[in-house]
């Protein structure tokens, strides 16, 4: 049976021969009435206060459990950010390797095809050189011919000039 105050306050004792004052226990009945109301009322305020710190630790486990979900998907997050920040560095170099090859391979190409061209300039060259070697050797000879001819006309010129003059 739970008492209050109140219970206390109207509590009436049975007076008998010898008994106690009766005003002191009146008195001392109040005094612990208002001492229980005061317990009771403090006590309530506690279980309040017990309660609305339960519901506000609560509203603090909830937070902090959306905060450790947030934070081990922000974990994921950037794992994920640095495994494609990883993959796209690869694929740039694997891109840029490729390109570089190409480039060397077009280059060797080039180079090949400069060093046949200065071969084949130079095999004109020497052809040409011969050409005219042998143009300039012709041009000699004829020359050489023309210059026997011409001694040989003037020899014979002079040999007519001879003659008719002894005539």
């Amino acid at each position: 049976m739970k008492i209050t105050p109140i219970d206390i306050q109207q509590q009436k004792f049975k007076i008998k021969f010898r008994g106690f004052d009766v005003r002191e226990v009146d008195t001392f009945l109040e005094q612990l009435a208002d001492s229980l109301d005061a317990f009771l009322t403090e006590n309530k305020n506690l279980l309040e206060e017990i309660q609305r710190l339960k519901l506000e630790m609560q509203g603090y486990k909830k937070r902090e459990e959306a905060f450790k979900r947030a934070m081990l998907n922000s974990e994921k997050v950037l794992e994920q950010m640095k495994q494609n920040a990883q993959k796209s560095s690869e694929l740039i170099i694997a891109d840029a390797e490729v390109k570089a090859e190409k480039i060397l391979s077009r280059a060797q190409n080039r180079l090949a095809q400069l060093h046949e061209d200065i071969t084949e300039l130079k095999r004109q060259r020497m052809q040409i050189e011969v050409q005219i070697r042998s143009i300039i050797e012709s041009h000699s000879k004829l020359l050489e011919i023309g210059l026997e001819e011409s001694k040989a006309k003037e020899i014979e010129d002079d040999k007519l000039k001879i003659l008719k003059q002894s005539e």
